[in-house]
């Protein structure tokens, strides 16, 4: 841990550089562990377990994100309890199994239990190197160092996912692209516990000076006084919530259904990884730009605007078809994508007091995620009752309207910010 000439703490990215850093790869290692499914396994469901209705076909996902919704809350209480590493490191553990089960998995309630694995890896993981990257830079950089954060873990889910849709078309759906997940999962570990340092430190630093942007919420709350602030009482943190969670319920269409729409044109499974690649990759790169951008201009109108154009891509994607319309449709997705979700996780930085900003980044993360089944079951019953651009429309709508609850709901909480209100 950095610390001044006279011994103390001291916040921000370039003070605490090198800590930073291995937690941007730690994250990478991480977003590489969904990356790992994104191509395959939609393909798999099919093609080896002869899984016909959309439904069906979607339970993966949906006990991947219940799972990882409610390991993201105790995720938050834990690392504020008993500090942020431990709980890294647990998720690690749990990670391990997760690519045997999918290289052998006998039948397909073998896979979804490896997902509820996966859900339990990615809460602990990946909420607690956000927690800690929000712990170490301090206020003022939040936003840029979010879109590190997002854009090392999404930027890993865009090459695995392009990786193993190349290994599977050269020698098959299993077990050779789930090597790469092993390999993961093991650096990840590895790291985490020989290098990662607690960052508990430095929260009591930052919240001897940390100012409320919004009455009431001071250090000595509950938990359950935590959820329901963060939840649905305060504007911003609410309206945080519900855009995660559909921003999600997006994420959730496009792993589940959109390789089977483009499969269902033709496309081969080499295209279909490129696709499944770029969205994520467009979504990585840009949290680059997008997250210091809301540290200058705010974190309302990327939020805002975002959701707006996630909703215009959705829609897009449905009324087009052939490879490259749908690869312009996957990078302006991405592009939307890119806008809204380090500046969400910002905005919940912004506003939680430091000793319980751990909780809120975990209860902003339960809804977040908790749009992962809603997403997969919305659009698998739509899918199986009516067709599958039934449902890509159904959640370009649902984005529209949560965009809407934003501008009306949500105020700028960046603290340079003049119209700081509650």
């Amino acid at each position: 841990m950095t610390t001044d000439a006279s011994g103390s703490l001291r916040l921000g990215l370039k003070e605490n550089l090198a800590q930073f850093s291995l937690l941007v790869g730690v994250n990478a290692l991480v977003g590489g562990m969904i990356g790992q499914e994104r191509t395959v396994l939609p393909l798999l469901a099919e093609e080896e377990f002869g899984l016909t209705r959309f439904t069906a076909t979607l339970t993966f996902i949906a006990a991947f994100g219940i799972v990882k919704a409610a390991t993201n809350f105790f995720a938050g209480t834990l690392s504020d309890r008993y500090g942020r590493k431990p709980v890294l490191v647990a998720g690690w553990v749990v990670g391990i199994p997760v690519p045997l089960l999918l290289m052998w998995a006998p039948s397909w309630g073998w896979v979804i239990f490896a997902n509820v694995l996966l859900g339990i890896n990615q809460g602990l993981t990946w909420s607690t190197t956000v927690i800690m990257k929000i712990d170490l830079v301090g206020p003022r950089r939040r936003g840029f160092a979010m879109g590190l954060n997002e854009a090392a873990g999404y930027g890993a889910v865009a090459v695995t996912a392009l990786a193993t849709g190349y290994i599977a078309e050269q020698w098959g759906l299993r077990p050779e692209p789930f090597f790469l997940g092993l390999a993961y999962a093991g650096l990840g570990l590895s790291l985490s516990v020989l290098f990662v340092r607690e960052t508990h430190a430095h929260v009591h630093h930052e919240a001897k000076s940390h100012t409320p942007t919004s009455d009431g919420l001071h250090h000595e709350l509950t938990t359950g006084e935590i959820f329901r602030i963060t939840s649905f009482r305060e504007k911003a943190l609410s309206a945080a919530s519900q855009a995660g969670m559909v921003n999600n319920l997006n994420d959730g269409l496009a792993w589940g259904l959109f390789p089977i729409f483009f499969a269902a044109d033709g496309l081969s499974v080499g295209r279909i990884g490129a696709l499944a690649a770029i969205y994520p990759g467009v979504w990585g790169l840009g949290q680059l730009y997008t997250g210091g951008l809301s540290d200058r201009v705010g974190r309302k109108p990327l939020i805002a605007g975002g959701m707006f154009t996630q909703a215009a891509a959705i829609a897009w994607m449905a009324a087009v078809t052939g490879f490259w319309p749908w690869a312009i449709g996957a990078a302006v997705l991405g592009t939307g994508t890119a806008m809204v979700y380090p500046t969400l996780l910002a905005t919940i930085g912004d506003v939680a007091h430091p000793t319980w900003r751990g909780r809120s980044v975990g209860i902003y993360r339960l809804w977040r995620d908790a749009g992962f089944a809603v997403g997969a079951l919305l659009a698998g019953v739509i899918a199986d009752l009516v067709s599958i651009e039934a449902a890509i429309y159904a959640v370009a709508a649902l984005t529209a309207a949560s965009g809407l609850v934003v501008v009306g709901r949500m105020y700028e909480t960046h603290p340079r910010s003049t119209s700081l209100g509650a």
